[in-house]
């Protein structure tokens, strides 16, 4: 696994890649990428590697990046999560693995978790060559998420952060360091995710650059930001997997996601929580799918496949 930087809007983004082993995928000399970016506040050291290493077992290179503000990425302030700006980086990362020696540049796949499950449609659409989209456990809604998160944690908790990400605006107008909210946190705490399994579940998967903060303005444009409505425009297709028993990103509103998809999307279902695909049985179901889906899609004589559903 090799360290890799690139450029996104004048700042260095930073990440891992590795190269896929075995000539399953390869065509005139040539592996497909997968390019892997996280979720909410995540970065490449939480989680992400032991995909990078299932994929490169499979065949096909990946790379993995954190956005700027977060990570091994530079970009001040730090933790500052803005939507625009990690689309951007996406589109750079895109750029970056079209450059690697042996990656074919038309079989790039975007493979997102979370919030970044909405990020990699949104990134497709604009990118209009992606080969292949995977969406692991996808928030693709954010006023869904929003009602969601008043649902279990109660219009008082939205209310809160309302506040706070208005400080932290108002702030960073005249300057100041931003104002932070914790990512995760135990029910009943000020936290983006306060769900029973959000805080064990994201600390059982954080590596050492991670931190448990992120600037409170994400609050104040999280409901505008809808990626999934997008879905009819992906030019690709797309291996959409759903946690049965996710109480963070709505159910419903990756399932709408799929059914705009017209005809593209493949949907996976598991009787899991969020932040299970990454560890233990649930994550080896969810990475077998994904790696098949990858084979049935970029391997030699692939077609794209009908929208199928499984549980």
């Amino acid at each position: 696994m090799s360290a890799i930087e690139f450029d996104s809007g004048g700042v260095r983004c930073r990440g891992v890649h590795l190269a896929g082993q075995g000539e399953e995928l390869m065509r005139a000399g040539r592996r497909p990428c997968v390019v892997l970016a996280h979720g909410l506040g995540g970065t490449v050291d939480s989680g992400l590697e032991p995909f990078l290493e299932r994929f490169s077992a499979a065949g096909a290179d990946a790379l993995a990046f954190d956005y700027r503000h977060f990570g091994a990425s530079d970009g001040e302030p730090r933790q500052l999560l803005s939507i625009p700006r990690q689309l951007q980086d996406y589109a750079a990362a895109l750029a970056h693995a079209r450059t690697l020696e042996g990656v074919d540049p038309e079989r790039i796949v975007l493979w997102g978790s979370s919030y970044a499950g909405g990020h990699v449609v949104a990134a497709a659409v604009a990118d209009g060559r992606v080969a292949a989209v995977i969406a692991q456990v996808p928030a693709m809604d954010g006023l869904a998420t929003l009602a969601n998160l008043v649902r279990y944690a109660g219009p008082g908790q939205l209310a809160r952060m309302m506040l706070l990400g208005v400080r932290d605006l108002l702030g960073s107008l005249r300057g100041r360091p931003p104002v932070m909210l914790a990512v995760v946190g135990a029910p009943g705490t000020l936290a983006a995710m306060t769900s029973p399994d959000a805080e064990p579940g994201y600390r059982a998967i954080v590596g050492p650059t991670w931190r448990n903060e992120v600037a409170a303005r994400i609050v104040l444009s999280a409901g505008s930001y809808r990626p999934g409505l997008q879905a009819d425009r992906l030019p690709c297709p797309m291996l959409v997997q759903i946690a049965d028993r996710d109480a963070v990103a709505p159910v419903k509103a990756a399932e709408q996601a799929a059914f705009r998809a017209t005809g593209r999307a493949e949907v996976r279902t598991y009787p899991i929580g969020h932040f299970d695909v990454y560890v233990g049985g649930a994550f080896e179901r969810v990475v077998a799918d994904q790696t098949h889906f990858l084979r049935r899609h970029l391997g030699a004589g692939s077609a794209e496949q009908p929208v199928a559903r499984a549980a």
